[in-house]
């Protein structure tokens, strides 16, 4: 029968190891999912912005509907010979309706019922300046027109989702201290439990260094196995989450997908839970032997 290796004796191969196992597991398993939860909501973010920057609204609110047509047609075309404008669309009346429908229901089909003109503007140049002057464009042709900014109606949706973004990184942030905290918890129980063999090893030569080797060897694995299963089970419900959210069809929630980059940075949280791990152990060791000298 093959001997066991040192660390294995020294730090009970069963049980012991099958806790610290299932425990890194549960720890990287919340942290991926917290970690997926602050990229996706920024990747959100960040197409949201993407969508709306740059896009205005202009009305034109009139009850005579021949007048209103022939404002929102000039309005139209001195959008479209605007060089700071890069498309300007009519919303038809149709669509409008449609849009209205979930609020007057059918009596936004009817002819006798005011409805404003819009048309949908994007810019070049997002800055306030184009803005500016897209409106005092739009007030000399008619009083009645109002111009909206996108961003401006999206901005507590954003900010709510950096908020979001900011939880996720805190959870993250978190999950790492306690992983340590636990780390060293278990490195001081091993060394309290094996204290009689560390003073053998000690008489027999061994250096605080190469007990600490023994400790950070197993907790490496440990860390290694745990995080592996941890991570695996967060990805597939990312995975699953992620397609639910595909099929949805939400503009919004669709934004909210994971990039190349991000898969691979939770992919990597495991390796740097093992280096942190690695670490705490070989610390908490090292500070422990040292106060009983």
């Amino acid at each position: 029968m093959r001997e066991p290796r040192p660390e294995r004796r020294l730090l009970d191969a069963s049980r012991h190891t099958r806790t610290m196992q299932w425990i890194m597991a549960i720890m990287l398993f919340l942290t991926v999912l917290a970690g997926a939860l602050a990229l996706g909501t920024l990747s959100a973010a960040q197409s949201l912005d993407r969508q709306l920057v740059g896009r205005l609204t202009v009305q034109v609110v009139e009850a005579d509907a021949g007048q209103r047509n022939r404002d929102a047609d000039r309005l139209l075309a001195m959008l479209r010979a605007d060089p700071a404008v890069a498309e300007a669309r009519l919303v038809p009346e149709a669509e409008l309706a449609r849009l209205l429908k979930p609020w007057l229901g059918t009596i936004g089909n009817d002819p006798d019922l005011p409805m404003p003109a819009l048309i949908d503007v994007d810019l070049k140049d997002a800055g306030d300046a184009a803005v500016a002057a897209v409106a005092a464009g739009a007030q000399r042709i008619t009083p009645a027109a109002r111009v909206d900014r996108h961003e401006r109606w999206m901005t507590p949706v954003s900010r709510f989702m950096a908020l979001l973004t900011g939880i996720g990184g805190g959870l993250v942030l978190l999950m790492a201290l306690a992983t340590g905290a636990v780390v060293v918890l278990a490195a001081r129980a091993g060394l309290e439990s094996h204290r009689e063999t560390i003073e053998v090893m000690h008489m027999l030569g061994s250096t605080d260094v190469q007990v600490a080797r023994l400790f950070q060897r197993r907790t490496a694995r440990d860390t290694a196995i745990g995080g592996a299963i941890g991570t695996v089970a967060a990805l597939a419900v990312v995975g699953f989450v992620g397609f639910r959210i595909a099929g949805l069809g939400s503009a919004l929630l669709g934004g909210a997908t994971l990039s190349a980059g991000g898969w691979i940075a939770l992919a990597l949280l495991p390796l740097l839970f093992v280096a942190l791990a690695t670490l705490a152990a070989r610390l908490a060791v090292l500070r422990a032997l040292g106060e009983r000298l």
